[in-house]
């Protein structure tokens, strides 16, 4: 398979001084030569984090979520900076199997768990002076092999499970049959469950954003969640994400965690530098501004262009616009509460420009809607990107917020809407600013209620377009249909349940199939 043989050599390691996240150009050698010392393994585990955010292309956690995967969701579009063909055609669910952005979600997993793989296969044999070190680095390959192939599965199905390391020089070597999606659960599974036993609680400087125990059981429990809802339909994993979820809550909410999370009380808080890797941090991707190209390429892309004194994409993200009634513009932003504290957080919808104090935006012409104007996404932008000339702002992959509503979304289906599913969701609606849930709801009002709380506490951080695949109706059937045609996509189809597999991919491996109408 193409992955494989292009990713033969080791290209680029990373240092584990000053941030594990920096860059040591200079360190290439061959894989062969590698692997002989403690510090040739924290490298190693470096360099598979670093496929989190790989800098100078888009990578899963620094754009290529959001133009491989969110511009074909309900909530946003590619804006006029986005003028990529696969990107355009994406947002509109006409994508072909040769989409570049589609292979490159595919082979950038795959380049990862390479790594991860190489990882568990030569750390073993490394002597360390202290074991619980190596048992570390091991836990943290298999929490990050767990997460790339969780990502592959939700996105692909079935998809070729490779645990091995392989350093074969031949492509035939690498050809290999998909697994059934079933059995890439049940190894990540088994990977978080062993890398919870081997992770730390906590880190200390310059360590702090590694992968912990607490994120692998959180990881675990959003995974059971998944099995549990469409496709699958494992409805006995419910059981298990409740009571995984609750080795991850801290006492306060009814949990037995011990590693200290929580909410922030400002929700802003929760994607400002200043308090990356905080209390409700669970796991990020590491951001780093004037670091060799690790900064957050999205904060430029959600703004305007021309703004005195900011780097601009011109608007390349922007938010889907529909009509409802006799309004014309109506977005993700106005399903928001006006009281919800998340709204102008999640969104701006003027710029201040540092060189002569203007704002500037767009008017929205829509008569029916007097002084709307432009809302643009705001969650990933760093308040010293003018200045800095990058953006430091980490990507949220698992928060706390998330936790609690995997818990009240489990035990809802699981039992009903109990006490403890009221209380997990009202925490976050709490912090919102919002009053409690109603009481007295059914099963099926509840879940539609922990539906919509997602999509508001998480818009705009990669979780929509999973979680179209996944949440269902209260006569059990799919929403992604529905969900994109209420906003107009109507080329949506049940092939786009599943991505397709790329065609690059098929052509270099001829025991590889496609999904189903694709």
């Amino acid at each position: 398979m193409k992955f494989y043989y292009i990713l033969i050599a080791l290209p680029v390691f990373l240092s584990s001084c000053k941030n594990f996240l920096e860059e040591d150009p200079e360190s290439f050698v061959s894989e062969e030569q590698f692997y002989q010392t403690e510090s040739d393994a924290e490298t190693a585990i470096n360099a598979v984090y670093y496929h989190l955010n790989t800098g100078s292309v888009q990578s899963p956690y620094n754009t290529l979520f959001n133009t491989g995967m969110n511009m074909a969701d309900d909530d946003e579009d590619p804006g006029p900076g986005a003028t990529n063909s696969d990107v355009r055609s994406l947002a509109v669910l006409s994508h072909t199997t040769s989409n570049q952005r589609v292979y490159e979600l595919w082979q950038q997993h795959y380049a990862a768990i390479r790594k991860a793989n190489v990882v568990l296969a030569k750390v073993p044999d490394i002597s360390f002076s202290d074991e619980t070190k190596k048992n570390r680095i091991l836990g943290e390959a298999k929490f990050l092999r767990a997460l790339f192939y969780f990502n592959l599965v939700r996105l692909f199905g079935d998809v070729p499970l490779i645990t091995t390391y392989q350093s074969e020089v031949l492509a035939s070597s690498y050809y290999t049959t998909r697994t059934a999606s079933d059995s890439v659960y049940a190894q990540i599974e088994t990977d978080l469950a062993e890398a919870a036993t081997a992770l730390p609680a906590s880190y200390t400087s310059p360590d702090v954003g590694r992968a912990t125990a607490g994120a692998a059981k959180a990881l675990l429990a959003k995974v059971y969640l998944y099995e549990a809802s469409l496709p699958l339909k494992i409805t006995s994993k419910y059981q298990l994400a409740v009571s995984k979820a609750e080795e991850v809550l801290s006492a306060q909410d009814g949990g037995t965690g011990t590693y200290g999370y929580d909410l922030f009380t400002d929700y802003s808080h929760t994607f400002l530098p200043a308090y990356k890797n905080g209390v409700e941090h669970v796991f990020s991707a590491q951001m780093l501004a004037n670091s060799n190209n690790q900064d957050n390429n999205e904060t430029q892309r959600a703004i305007l262009s021309a703004i005195p004194g900011i780097t601009g994409n011109n608007y390349a993200h922007m938010v889907r616009y529909y009509t409802v009634g006799s309004d014309n513009y109506y977005s993700i932003y106005k399903i928001f509460r006006a009281d919800d504290k998340r709204r102008n957080v999640t969104f701006v919808r003027s710029f201040t420009s540092p060189t002569n104090g203007k704002k500037y935006g767009l008017p929205l012409s829509n008569p029916a809607v007097p002084n709307d104007s432009t809302p643009f996404y705001n969650k990933w932008w760093d308040p010293n990107y003018a200045s800095a000339g990058e953006s430091s702002t980490n990507v949220t992959i698992l928060r706390y917020s998330e936790v609690l509503l995997i818990h009240a979304e489990a035990e809802n289906e699981l039992n009903g809407p109990t006490a403890k599913a009221y209380k997990s969701i009202n925490r976050v609606r709490t912090r919102a600013g919002l009053p409690d849930l109603t009481t007295g709801l059914s099963q099926d009002q509840f879940r539609d209620s922990v539906y919509l709380e997602r999509r508001l506490e998480l818009v705009y951080e990669y979780q929509r377009w999973f979680d179209l695949i996944r949440e269902k109706n209260a006569s059990g059937g799919g929403i992604l249909l529905s969900s994109l045609q209420k906003v107009g996509k109507t080329n949506v189809a049940d092939k786009h349940y599943l991505y397709p597999i790329p065609q690059t991919e098929i052509d270099n491996n001829p025991l590889l199939t496609q999904n189903p109408g694709w």
